[in-house]
């Protein structure tokens, strides 16, 4: 009876083990099968930021990988939305993929019909394993948890100074320094009055100051408005403006390690550090003229291996936890445990509150 008993077990372990293998090998066969696929496919066609080593490095990498061209078109999210209505208006869906801020994927391509779910899509062993998020599941940040992937969550900088003219005592405060009369003409911002980095900043400080706040700094104060981020960086490392909310990090931090007068400032006493997800919502078009390429892509970026080379060509910490953020970035940039954070990239905050204060600096900057 016993030995009747031990046979069961054994078999009926064999037999899941075998299931098991099963599984395994048949994810793998599926993914090749979906690699060929797309290689018949030939490309995929990705909307991604205007990052220069992000532009270089992702196609190639991609590529090199899965013998897949990526065809990546670099530009403002806002930009780039137009192009696709555009094109759909006319019938024409040219697109498979973005790597969008969250202003650009929820107002644009999520409330526009644009998008399909992704998260169906994510077929991956190692993506779908949740210890190796932080979340403990790879983090849907739009309200149906299936649209928008969250690849990055890292530490920003509020601004960032020209050390030869801004010193320490200059900086106690966030208001201190930002209300200076010093500084009046000579601080460098985005434009609060649009989607993007301009109006999460300002947004911020009406949270955290109010209304008056935002006159006093952003009509009061004169502060040069420019998107450009290259032409930002170099004013500040040239002390045209030593104060600036919003350049190139990465550039700004080989700057930094190469002895140049630079330096980021992520919170003040007075200013809790925040959180960004910069470029890294990852999301899937409808009707996408790609479908295999998209899926690999999508599986990729998501992967440790793909998500790993994207944030080292664009400075930023990921929301995996099998990634050694510490060998390319800075502690700062890095989210602490235990550490209570500010979240930019919030849904509510995003969709809601930026809204409102656009429309609050229209009417004030027109005064």
């Amino acid at each position: 009876m016993k030995l009747a008993k031990l046979s069961v077990v054994v078999f009926a372990f064999c037999a899941f083990f075998a299931q098991g293998v099963g599984s395994v090998l048949g994810a793998e066969q599926s993914w090749k099968e979906l690699i060929a696929a797309a290689q018949k496919e030939g490309k995929v066609v990705v909307f991604g930021p205007a990052h220069q080593e992000v532009r270089r490095v992702l196609p190639v990498e991609f590529e090199k990988r899965f013998g897949v061209k990526m065809d990546y078109i670099g530009g403002r999210g806002s930009a780039a939305a137009a192009k696709l209505r555009t094109e759909r208006a006319a019938g024409l869906y040219t697109a498979d993929v973005a790597l969008a801020g969250i202003q650009t994927m929820s107002r644009r391509f999520y409330m526009g019909g644009m998008l399909d779910p992704l998260k169906p899509l994510l077929m991956l062993p190692e993506v779908l394993d949740g210890s190796k998020w932080r979340h403990g599941e790879p983090w849907f940040i739009d309200p149906e948890k299936k649209y928008a992937l969250r690849l990055f969550s890292y530490v920003s900088e509020m601004f960032t100074i020209n050390t030869d003219y801004v010193k320490p005592e200059d900086y106690k405060t966030a208001k201190g320094l930002l209300l200076n009369p010093k500084w009046k003409g000579k601080i460098v911002v985005h434009d609060p009055r649009r989607s993007g980095t301009g109006s999460n900043k300002a947004a911020q400080l009406y949270l955290k100051y109010g209304k008056d706040f935002l006159k006093k700094f952003y009509v009061d104060q004169k502060p040069r408005i420019s998107r450009k981020e290259r032409q930002i960086t170099d004013w500040l490392l040239r002390g045209t403006y030593p104060i600036i909310m919003g350049g190139d990090f990465a550039e700004i931090e080989k700057m930094r390690k190469e002895g140049l007068p630079v330096k980021s400032i992520f919170a003040l006493s007075d200013l809790p550090a925040s959180l960004s997800g910069g470029n890294g919502n990852l999301v899937v078009f409808n009707k996408r003229p790609h479908p295999n390429a998209a899926k690999l892509l999508v599986n990729w970026l998501a992967s440790k291996e793909g998500l790993e080379i994207y944030a080292r060509a664009s400075g930023r910490a990921t929301t995996r936890n099998d990634i050694n953020e510490a060998a390319f970035l800075p502690p700062q940039r890095i989210p602490k445990p235990g550490v209570e954070y500010f979240d930019t990239y919030d849904w509510e905050f995003s969709v809601k509150t930026k809204k409102k204060v656009r429309r609050m600096m229209k009417k004030m900057m027109k005064k």
